[in-house]
Parts: structure tokens; C-alpha cells; sequence
């Protein structure tokens, strides 16, 4: 009788460690804002508004973070589109990752500053899920999640924490029409290749 009271404590005592963990491993996860700035509206000419992108408002909050949501083998995200190209690039410069512009025949992409992960991922393939299709895509640049409203960030906003900033190749191979509502704004999965 003794033996089973312990037994049945040490189980009630290692299910409660358990549960702590799992409830601890899963509150590290989170996400939080790192932060927020005003905008300022960009100088006359000085926005880039090609594939869609926003130019910075006076007065407007923005959030910025240092942080992604947690990468898994389905890791939910926006796919956005994006210019790599020299001259048109919406960004403005070249690729952080090899300091090269890149064909939008070519599929490459820009994530989240979370995701990128101080260049951890450069040159790496991930596979991107979306319209019952599927694609891979190299990762290049950063969609920089910390900054905005500056000539270096072509006076866009900051980047979302949950961003795959894909190229023109990527949205074909995932057969988006380029006349629906989804082209350039699509809820997506990926994952590392």
C-alpha cells in the first residue's frame, strides 16, 4: 500500500513536471513586438511603390520586432512579391546574402528578419507551399523586420514578422494569376528544404 501512495506521487508529481515544460517550451516560442516608431512621410519621388509596397505615413505607428514565429515543417506565413533586379528592385539594393541582384526568373526570396536569422539561412533552399502547389526558393535577403521609413529601406515600412518576400518565379511556379486578388498577398506554409 505504502509502495502504490509513492508511486502514485512520483507519477503525479513527473505528469505535473510534464506539463510545466511543455507549457514553458511553449510560452518561449512567442513572438513579441521589439518595438515601435513614427513614421514620417518619405520625400517627393523617394517611395517606391512597385509590386504594391507601402510608402511610410507621418504619424503612423509602426511595430517593429527582432523575432519570427517559430520555424516547423508547415510554418504559416505571407508570401509577398518582390523586384530583385537591379533598377527595380523595391527594396533598393542588392541581396544582403551575396550582395548580388537576382533575375524574377529566378526563384529567391527575402524573410522576415526572425526567419533570416543573422544570415543563417542564406543560400538555403526552402520549400514554400501555397495554391496547392508547391516550389522551392533560395534564400537571398532579409525582409527587414527592425527598420523602416529610410532611404536604406526605400522608405517602406518595416517588414511583417511573418514574411517570405518572394520573387515573380516563385508566385509562376505556384500558378498564381497575376489578375487575382492573391497575386502579391498570399497566406502560405514553408519550411527548410
Amino acid at each position: 500500500m505504502k509502495n502504490q501512495i509513492c508511486f502514485s506521487a512520483v507519477f503525479v508529481l513527473l505528469l505535473f513536471l510534464l506539463l510545466v515544460t511543455k507549457w514553458s517550451c511553449v510560452e518561449a516560442q512567442t513572438c513579441n513586438p521589439s518595438g515601435t516608431f513614427t513614421g514620417e512621410n518619405p520625400p517627393p519621388g523617394q517611395c517606391n511603390t512597385e509590386n504594391d509596397s507601402q510608402c511610410c505615413e507621418e504619424g503612423k505607428l509602426y511595430t517593429t520586432y527582432t523575432c519570427s514565429p517559430p520555424v516547423s515543417s508547415s510554418t504559416p506565413a505571407r508570401l509577398t512579391i518582390n523586384n530583385f533586379e537591379a533598377g527595380g528592385r523595391d527594396g533598393g539594393g542588392k541581396s544582403k546574402c551575396d550582395d548580388q541582384f537576382h533575375s524574377d526568373d529566378t526563384p529567391v526570396v527575402a524573410l522576415s528578419t526572425g526567419w533570416y536569422a543573422n544570415s543563417a539561412r542564406c543560400s538555403n533552399s526552402i520549400t514554400i507551399y501555397g495554391n496547392g502547389k508547391s516550389v522551392q526558393a533560395m534564400v537571398v535577403d532579409e525582409c527587414d523586420s527592425t527598420m523602416g521609413c529610410d532611404a536604406e529601406h526605400d522608405y517602406q515600412p518595416p517588414c511583417p514578422n511573418n514574411i517570405v518576400d518572394a520573387s515573380k518565379a516563385v508566385w509562376k511556379a505556384l500558378e498564381v494569376p497575376e489578375e487575382s486578388d492573391d497575386w502579391g498577398n498570399l497566406d502560405i506554409t514553408w519550411s527548410d528544404a
